[in-house]
């Protein structure tokens, strides 16, 4: 989960590190680090608790010269956030630096062996045992540093991408990869190093993507060199990015969940171009059009996914239910795979990941992969491990998402799932043409529904303010719009520090309506569908107990809103649809409320944007 860079070249090192950290600082901000080999052959380790500015002050009359370095922004996991525990960690010769993201599980049982060897250890950290591993492994048996960590790695159990860095072989960085994503940049001349494309992708748009237990050399006038633990000389393969350096900078906003929130117009669009066809009446996706028959011999569908694509997935079940008439059972992917679940041959998994780094769901695809599943991906990120994993998937086209708390992610997975259990139950003849053609229409038109809700901002903004005293919240909601509250609680969670539980709404009267007093607020999803008025008897509980309501409802509803204390107005759609606009006001609901409470919104505490640790 943490965030990784390298640089390796003719060029001063440390403003492009510098400026990879801020870029890859959604990854974590614990603390941050540098490691740089300057022209005198000195290592120089500099590194400090804090986010990455304090990381630029504590530097301020250091000498940070030198044209290859690694640096490192940390979402800790072996001991507290603090100075020594900070990476870059120095082998205890001083001889080698090392950034690792991910966790090494038999840590202890190399580290007890070290100490009986004479190492002494300076941080609570995994991490210093893996280079002082490698500068064993070095040393005894005077190896090079690329043999050295390889070697090193094949005693290691865990996760990691690592760069190291040699004091006496400045012209040579070494990197290696499993379970954690890990990039090379080629540039002109020079290679970059990076936990994704976000840090290198300023100065050159050619990558090869490190797959698992990969270990790479780099070398200052030289071609990359990889080999797999077993030995096995690998050729790279270069790919190209599409990204731009546009869509990683704020663009005026104030925050980048902001951005990223007005972005979902766009995001949907780019999500539908090239599959939703509206003057054709028809979704075409390639993975329906080329594995519909798994989907259709699947005696049930499982969706898999952690945090708010979990949330998307349970939208997918309504929609896989409804269109294709087809059982899904909806994991989480952390609970899955530790569970001894049934797996059987023709099972269709689909599993769901912004980043496509996800560790659990790795995981959970791997033992669907082995017990004879069909794996189907839904992410974000082109060329990420869920996309190399899977038997066929989608990506969502969403852009990069730099706010640690997902807003577009969601709401174009719901998007890939609702087109997806479109074209499937069309494939199946489970839906008529007039109702395809109708959703079909009515979906072309989403994106301009989301701008009205975005263009009454102010309006959200002014309600944010008065729920700041606010210590717990409630959310409501029924059928497609259950999940959206349990959504809408997470993100008041993650970024105001508010605690938040979302329930469908039936469910209150079994134990939540014992919180509800004039200090609560009830934030009530409740456009007007077929289960309107078993929800409004919900909201008559509420207020018959004096809880505050403030509720999502359909332009020009009256019943709701004359109970309600507050409602904000979502445009008419499609039930199946509701979920992409109903969920814009609890995205902006949740972002003004911790503005308004000062709280660092893209940038939480505790939390990280890319969870690649169990």
């Amino acid at each position: 989960m943490c965030g990784i860079v390298g640089y390796l070249g003719d060029k001063q090192a440390f403003d492009i590190l510098i400026k990879g950290l801020h870029r890859l600082e959604y990854r974590g901000y614990d603390s941050a680090g540098v490691a740089l080999v300057d022209s005198q052959g000195n290592l120089n380790v500099y590194k400090t608790k804090g986010k990455v500015s304090s990381l630029e002050d504590y530097c301020k009359d250091k000498d940070t010269t030198g044209t290859v370095g690694i640096a490192h922004t940390r979402w800790a996991t072996h001991g507290e956030p603090n100075d020594k525990n900070a990476h870059p960690h120095y082998s205890q010769s001083k001889n080698l630096a090392i950034i690792h993201n991910g966790i090494i599980e038999n840590y202890l049982s190399l580290k007890t062996f070290l100490q009986k060897e004479g190492y002494q250890f300076q941080s609570d950290t995994d991490t210093e045992v893996l280079v002082q591993l490698i500068d064993y492994i070095k040393t005894q048996h005077n190896l090079s540093l690329y043999d050295a960590v390889h070697q090193a790695l094949s005693q290691v159990i865990g996760a990691y991408a690592i760069g190291v860095l040699e004091k006496n072989n400045p012209n040579v960085l070494v990197a290696a990869r499993k379970s954690s994503p890990l990039i090379i940049g080629i540039g002109e001349g020079e290679y970059f190093l990076g936990s994704d494309a976000s840090p290198i992708i300023e100065y050159t748009n050619k990558v090869v993507y490190i797959n698992d237990e990969e270990v790479v050399k780099i070398e200052r006038g030289a071609n990359m060199e990889i080999r797999n633990l077993k030995n096995v000389v690998l050729q790279p393969k270069v790919h190209e990015l599409s990204l731009n350096l546009d869509d990683i900078e704020k663009g005026g906003f104030e925050h980048f969940m902001l951005k990223e929130i007005f972005e979902q117009p766009k995001s949907l669009s780019l999500c539908m171009n090239g599959r939703l066809h509206r003057d054709l009446g028809e979704i075409r996706l390639s993975g329906i059009l080329d594995y519909g028959d798994k989907f259709e011999r699947a005696s049930r569908i499982i969706i898999t996914a952690c945090g708010t694509s979990w949330h998307a997935g349970l939208i997918g079940k309504y929609l896989f239910e409804t269109f294709c008439r087809i059982p899904v059972e909806v994991e989480v992917a952390s609970e899955f795979r530790y569970r001894n679940p049934v797996i059987q041959r023709g099972d269709v998994l689909i599993a769901i990941s912004q980043s496509g780094e996800t560790a659990d769901t790795l995981a959970a695809m791997e033992l669907a992969k082995k017990q004879g599943a069909f794996v189907y991906g839904i992410c974000n990120v082109v060329g990420s491990s869920v996309a190399r994993l899977t038997d066929s998937g989608t990506y969502t086209h969403a852009g990069p998402e730099i706010g640690v708390a997902s807003t577009k992610a969601f709401t174009t997975q719901v998007a890939v799932l609702t087109m997806t259990a479109l074209a499937l139950a069309k494939r199946m003849n489970k839906i008529t043409d007039e109702d395809y053609k109708r959703i079909i229409d009515e979906f072309a038109t989403i994106g301009d529904k989301i701008q009205t809700i975005l263009n009454n901002r102010d309006y959200i903004k002014e309600i944010s303010k008065i729920f700041t005293y606010a210590k717990n919240f409630i959310y409501l909601g029924r059928g497609f719009n259950y999940p959206v509250a349990m959504e809408g609680a997470l993100k008041l969670k993650e970024i105001s520090y508010i605690h938040a539980e979302g329930y469908p709404a039936a469910e209150m009267k079994h134990g939540p309506i014992a919180l509800i007093d004039e200090e609560m607020p009830i934030v009530v999803v409740a456009p007007h569908y077929a289960m309107y008025s078993k929800i409004l008897s919900n909201v008559q509980e509420v207020k018959a107990r004096k809880g505050k309501v403030i509720a999502v409802v359909t332009e020009g509803d009256v019943d709701i809103k004359k109970l309600a204390d507050y409602t904000i107005e979502v445009p008419q759609t499609e039930e199946c649809l509701s979920p992409l606009l109903t969920v814009i006001p609890l995205q902006l609901l949740s972002y003004y409320i911790a503005v308004a409470k000062g709280r660092d919104v893209d940038q939480p505490r505790n939390l990280a944007k890319s969870v690649t640790v169990e």
